[in-house]
């Protein structure tokens, strides 16, 4: 390791849905978070990894800050505050397309009360019709928070992707290298493997339901003579009514939830992978505690 080598925590925070996930895996380059297009989607603080010749960048993918309506959601501003304690720098994003809101201000002011550098990073503007207007919002919003940096990104496209790379490591501390070259995430494969199955189910099931879903993978096993990983595991939905739902006519919804799963698995693991779905009803499971362990939730 050459001296000056650089490296740190960095967490990422901002309304649900902004892009934070999107930036973390264009950034690491792997999907380790999933995305979604509905909100609360990162429900556990996700690790991941980017390291280069001189400088090692760990990320935090935090849930969004919210209005919780029950445990669950509690836990997820809770994971959210709590990882600001722990950082080397913050980066507070915000849809810049969609334009600055209440929760943007309200975050914007819970940020006034942290000590770490805070860069303000403005996603999407491959989107907005007006640059000069989506800079001057957000250098407006960087004014209001006394932020240190102001970046407008694109995290789907890349846009700037570099500039914000550099800037964050202009902020962190010299220090050890913590993982090694080739890790990319500090979650255990079944968590991610977990994670991409609920992907899939947001990506396909109706408004309702998504939010009722929680995935449990209850067995992972490598074959002894084939290059094959056997990965059962347990979609568990709130009502009965959900469940027909999440199944759909003749199997066809859990068919193509497991069929898109198991693509974006193989290429995570890089071998093929036998995947079979369960559904479950558990109600309320969003509120029990013990239900909410039980899925990965550090309660």
């Amino acid at each position: 390791m050459s001296q000056g080598f650089r490296s740190g925590f960095v967490a990422i925070v901002g309304r649900p849905n902004v892009g934070k996930s999107t930036l973390m895996n264009s950034m690491v380059g792997e999907k380790i978070s999933i995305i979604s297009d509905k909100p609360q989607t990162t429900r556990n603080r996700i690790q991941c990894v980017l390291t280069r010749a001189n400088y090692q960048i760990i990320f935090i993918d935090t849930p969004g800050l919210h209005k919780p309506k029950n445990k669950l959601g509690e836990y997820m501003v809770q994971v959210a505050k709590g990882a600001l304690e722990e950082v080397d720098v913050v980066l507070f994003m915000v849809d810049i397309w969609e334009g600055i809101g209440g929760g943007d201000r309200f975050i914007a002011e819970e940020l006034k009360k942290v000590e770490t550098p805070v860069i303000l990073v403005a996603n999407k503007v491959d989107r907005v019709k007006s640059v000069e207007n989506a800079e001057k919002m957000a250098q407006e919003l960087c004014q209001e928070g006394g932020f240190d940096e102001v970046i407008l990104v694109s995290a789907l496209n890349g846009t700037n992707l570099d500039k914000l790379e550099n800037t964050i490591v202009s902020y962190l501390p010299e220090g050890p290298k913590y993982y090694p070259d080739d890790m990319v995430t500090d979650q255990p494969e079944r968590f991610v493997v977990a994670e991409l199955i609920r992907e899939k189910a947001l990506e396909l099931l109706e408004e309702e339901v998504p939010h009722g879903i929680g995935v449990e993978v209850t067995a992972f096993k490598e074959r002894e003579d084939k290059n094959i990983i056997d990965i059962y595991a347990t979609i568990y939905c709130e009502k009965k009514s959900h469940k027909g739902i999440v199944i759909g006519k003749g199997g066809s919804m859990l068919r193509e939830i497991g069929s898109r799963a198991r693509r974006d698995i193989e290429r995570l693991l890089g071998v093929h992978v036998y995947l079979e779905l369960w559904v479950k009803v558990r109600e309320n499971w969003r509120n029990n505690i013990a239900d909410l362990k039980n899925l990965g939730y550090k309660i």
